[in-house]
């Protein structure tokens, strides 16, 4: 493999990495915070991919619009979701959980069927991001997917200072650590779970939007990636954000170079760095924190 090969992987690897992140901390969040494992999780993030191919055609094909209105509107269906379904799964056992959230899946995956048919979609690229830059004589990669990366950069900074910088990462911190003792201090818990439940659904929707135009969209995409997200999410450590990030590059750099020199059972790499990790650590890379 030449350097410019090792190159182009290598950012493929980071791009995939840092989308996966973006998905799996919005499951961090909800299933770290809230207690909550949300099968349909998945479902979010073909919300969102959806979403970009419904929303392009109205917005002028602007794709920063497409992003900022489809983010907007998964973070208030989530605020609903939450408030007439989750609500009530907080004092449920985790197999009734598992149940009810499997059933949404099924009731979103036969509304997107209805509503926008079964047919595979595309999402175009935005023209100011088509091509791509030169690697080397012969290589090239696209600037679509350094953006990708980017945006998800930023965002994984923006979603760290949030928890850590502000008065709401408090309560949210707070809120994991003692629900009761937060209940006591006068703030409003069912409303703090709303907003992080509403979030978690906008970083996946967002995720989604954002994979659209470099992997299509398609029935069922939401079941391909969430077995990966347990995986980030057991990996980098229950409730933490910062072993998600770690554990979704360490997820992105495994699969890319088992696809490269392994590519018979590439499928197994991610499953074996899991098993491995927790034979070693069995509650993750990271405690509880953020």
């Amino acid at each position: 493999m030449d350097f410019a090969t090792f190159l182009v992987q290598c950012l493929n690897a980071v791009q995939y990495g840092l989308l996966l992140f973006l998905l799996a901390s919005g499951l961090t969040l909800i299933f770290g915070i809230m207690g909550v494992i949300n099968l349909a999780h998945g479902s979010f993030y073909m919300l969102g991919a959806y979403l970009a191919f419904v929303l392009a055609p109205h917005l002028g094909g602007s794709f920063l619009a497409v992003l900022l209105v489809g983010v907007l509107l998964s973070a208030a269906f989530g605020f609903v979701l939450e408030w007439a379904f989750f609500s009530f799964l907080y004092q449920r056992d985790h197999l009734q959980q598992v149940l009810m959230t499997y059933a949404l899946i099924l009731v979103f995956e036969e509304a997107r069927s209805m509503l926008v048919g079964n047919d595979v979609h595309g999402v175009p690229i935005p023209a100011w991001l088509s091509g791509g830059f030169a690697l080397g004589d012969l290589m090239s990669y696209p600037w679509y997917r350094l953006f990708a990366s980017g945006a998800c950069i930023v965002l994984a900074i923006a979603l760290y200072a949030v928890v850590n910088r502000t008065r709401l990462g408090m309560m949210i911190r707070a809120g994991a650590s003692n629900r009761d003792m937060v209940r006591g201090l006068g703030i409003d818990i069912k409303l703090l779970y709303r907003i992080v439940f509403a979030g978690g659904v906008a970083l996946a929707a967002l995720a989604g939007m954002i994979a659209a135009p470099m992997t299509s969209v398609y029935p069922n995409m939401g079941a391909s990636v969430l077995i990966i997200c347990f995986v980030v999410v057991v990996i980098g450590g229950i409730g933490s954000i910062t072993g998600a990030l770690v554990a979704s590059l360490l997820v992105g750099f495994v699969d890319t170079f088992g696809k490269v020199f392994f590519s018979e059972y590439s499928g197994i790499g991610v499953y074996l760095l899991m098993a491995i990790i927790l034979i070693w650590r069995p509650e993750g890379l990271m405690k509880r924190g953020y």
